[in-house]
């Protein structure tokens, strides 16, 4: 359990949290952020209004009473729901107030009928009001609760539209019923599917990533994966790949699946690879500095770590491997043994230096001119491409998996190239 200024500090943490995730997205808000902390007052306010005019009353009916209660009902095999004690009715002659009770304030739900509502996802949604007990809007303390303070919100904000994941189905027509009794229109409410992990089972901050800010250490780009959740029990025709601006002109709340998503990874990556791709270099490379710096590597005048991006970001499905990707530009890697083993034969390093001669001697530094000394040579070695091409890689860059080696001789320039093939 935290204590007082631990859990203050803990929420303070959790809002920015949200706000920092909301601006990761570029997604920006035209007023507040409002807190309900801030607003004890007006709710209040309200509640005083509804025991005036009947639609709520004071219950002083103690948590003791109420375990018991709930105790019997489970053992009786019976759902549970407050008995109404203190709910006035017409010629019902209440208990007298019991002395040293802090009462509870309880709102007066309808017992008969039905709560109904046309929702924008899931299509005509009713309850039976006999389903429901008269539920607490303050607590004893007179702390106002989630699902009143969220009504007075929406009421005081004019609030048309209420679009919330499903979970909160059974919370609308409690809501519906205070709105009703505050006597305002009541908002249009759309439920959208949950999202489920790949097992199928509801995500959980134990076992998937559900903070933007774990996407974000994931390498995962924020369009993506807006991307990607957008595509997520939603569809326009056949396409996967797109830009906010288009999800916006084309959705409609119309178009989405009233039925739960699983969250595929996989597909995830590959949007992710494919918003890469159409990133502009300069973008990426800023990006991906602060996951070079933790690898101690800095980008050096040259090459322009854009120019890098540029080459290697066909290759990689997330900002951490274009990192990776980039590494060996500005510090030779150290070759896996596996690697080493395969491709690093006893005649390697002499033939890595005579080719360093061959390279020292071209008159112009680019990847036509290095190209066009690759077969020549391998025709007076006597070898076939592949003992040039592995072998040079892992003399240069330290991994046999890389772009194509002429392009990456280039960017690194002469003197580098030079220099790292001189000290195998």
């Amino acid at each position: 359990r935290l204590s007082k200024p631990l859990s203050l500090l803990w929420r303070a943490a959790s809002v920015q949290a949200i706000l920092d995730g909301m601006h990761w997205v570029n997604m920006g808000y035209d007023e507040g952020p409002f807190y309900q902390t801030k607003r004890f007052d007006r709710y209040k306010e309200v509640i005083a209004k509804m025991l005036a005019d009947g639609s709520a009353y004071y219950c002083y009916t103690t948590k003791e009473e109420l375990d018991t209660q709930r105790a019997e009902a489970e053992a009786n095999k019976q759902h549970f729901m407050y008995d109404g004690k203190w709910r006035p009715e017409a010629g019902k002659t209440l208990p007298a107030i019991p002395e040293g009770v802090p009462p509870v304030v309880r709102f007066k739900m309808p017992q008969d009928g039905v709560t109904a509502w046309d929702d924008a996802v899931k299509g005509r949604i009713e309850f039976n009001n006999k389903e429901f007990d008269d539920l607490i809007i303050a607590r004893a303390d007179g702390t106002p609760t989630y699902n009143f303070c969220v009504v007075v919100d929406d009421f005081d904000m004019n609030i048309t539209h209420i679009i919330r994941g499903d979970d909160h189905v059974n919370n609308t027509p409690k809501q519906i019923n205070i709105l009703k009794a505050i006597g305002t229109q009541l908002p249009q409410y759309g439920h959208l599917p949950m999202i489920l992990n790949e097992s199928g089972a509801k995500m959980s901050k134990r076992r998937d990533a559900v903070s933007v800010v774990d996407y974000d250490r994931q390498g995962i780009l924020p369009a993506a994966l807006l991307n990607y959740l957008a595509r997520l029990g939603w569809a326009h025709g056949d396409d996967e790949f797109f830009s906010m601006a288009q999800f916006v002109a084309w959705f409609d709340l119309k178009d989405v699946s009233p039925s739960a998503s699983r969250f595929d990874h996989k597909k995830l990556l590959w949007i992710n690879a494919e918003h890469i791709k159409i990133t502009p270099d300069e973008q990426l490379a800023a990006l991906i500095k602060p996951r070079l710096a933790v690898r101690n590597i800095h980008e050096t005048a040259k090459p322009a770590l854009a120019d890098v991006v540029a080459l290697v970001k066909e290759r990689v499905q997330d900002l951490n491997q274009l990192a990776d990707e980039c590494v060996y530009f500005y510090e030779k890697s150290v070759p896996a043994e596996a690697d080493v083993a395969k491709h690093w034969d006893d005649e390697a390093a002499a033939r890595m230096l005579r080719f360093a001669d061959k390279l020292e001697g071209l008159a112009d530094w680019n990847a036509e001119a290095i190209h066009d000394l690759f077969q020549p040579f391998c025709e007076a070695e006597g070898i076939k491409m592949g003992k040039l091409g592995m072998p040079l890689r892992l003399a240069v860059c330290g991994t046999s998996k890389t772009p194509s080696i002429d392009a990456v001789l280039a960017l690194l320039g002469r003197t580098e190239v030079l220099k790292r093939l001189n000290e195998i």
